[in-house]
């Protein structure tokens, strides 16, 4: 079966530009410190950038994760029963998504990703691996409540949220994105998750810069994307890439930096920023095993096995949507 008709929940301005994009770049770029979300370096340009990094001698987690998802076949077969619908938050290239496939048995597969163009050429490579899987794909900002089709509503349902995304966002948000997966996903499913663990400053701080420049070029690409769609006037070859540890957050935290005082307009709204300053774009997040099973479980999910790549890197966890109680 060839994947289904995408559907697309992005809401669109006159401009034929995500709305929600314009709104965050607007006031991110009007607070201090100026911020603006990791999810819109994702557009086309940066999911192929990241796929490359995926690839880099530096960036460990796609290599660990990868390692556990193929050891721990027989486990998936025996906690996950047949029948269930895989829906995949961030599906991005669904690289690592045929490992979990074949190692269950599932009823379909919902991609959704916010890049629309690679979310389809992906879905339609992965049918023909899986020529009898329905594959549905859903253009939609995955970190709010989705509507899945109709055709996987009354499916159990499986979520697999690779690559340790969750450690993008702040506790808060994490929290809030766990609960919104649990309303997506119902009172009846599983969450298979990624989350990269707490190491060595310098194998962190060189996974998110690397000496080839592509995780650099990456994170410059949100500037390009602004000029862009935003109609920016951001002047790129003053602006670079800067990855740093921040320990009190337990996180990698990625910056714009102006090298020197620079002006700009974006969307006709003018921005300044001084020598030194930064625009933060992304966090990610490391954890050790209580801080992963506190976080699942503030989000509505209660672990029930984890798993750890050989070098204690990286691991998987599957989590089950909590029943509520009333009680402690």
């Amino acid at each position: 079966m060839t994947a289904g008709k995408s559907i697309s929940l992005v809401k669109l301005d006159e401009y034929g530009v995500d709305k929600a994009f314009r709104a965050d770049v607007l006031a991110g770029l009007a607070q201090q410190p100026k911020a603006v979300p990791a999810r819109w370096l994702y557009d086309d340009d940066g999911s192929r950038l990241f796929e490359e990094i995926t690839r880099l001698p530096e960036y460990y987690p796609t290599r660990a994760e990868t390692e556990i998802l193929k050891s721990s076949r027989d486990d998936f077969r025996r906690l996950i029963e047949p029948g269930r619908a895989v829906i995949e938050f961030g599906s991005g290239s669904s690289v690592k998504t045929p490992l979990i496939l074949h190692s269950i048995e599932p009823a379909a597969y919902v991609p959704l990703d916010i890049s629309g163009d690679f979310l389809r050429q992906s879905a339609a490579e992965l049918s023909r691996e899986f020529p009898d899987l329905p594959i549905y794909p859903v253009e939609a900002d995955f970190t709010k409540t989705v509507q899945l089709p109709e055709a996987v509503a009354e499916l159990p349902h499986l979520g697999f949220f690779p690559g340790s995304t969750i450690g993008n966002m702040v506790a808060r948000t994490a929290v809030d994105l766990l609960r919104s997966m649990r309303q997506t996903l119902g009172p009846d499913s599983l969450l298979l998750i990624g989350m990269d663990l707490i190491k060595d400053v310098a194998v962190l701080e060189a996974a998110y810069d690397d000496a080839g420049g592509v995780t650099a070029e990456f994170n410059l690409n949100l500037a390009r994307r602004i000029n862009r769609e935003l109609g920016g006037t951001i002047p790129l070859d003053k602006l670079r890439h800067i990855a740093r540890w921040n320990d009190t957050y337990a996180r990698i935290e990625m910056h714009l930096e102006a090298i020197e005082t620079i002006a700009f307009d974006v969307s006709g709204c003018p921005v300044t920023m001084a020598k030194g300053e930064t625009i933060h774009t992304e966090n990610s997040h490391k954890f050790d095993r209580r801080s992963q099973y506190t976080l699942l479980l503030a989000g509505g999910w209660t672990p029930t096995e984890r798993w750890v790549d050989t070098e204690g890197r990286f691991s998987l966890i599957l989590a089950a949507a909590t029943r509520p109680r009333n009680a402690p």
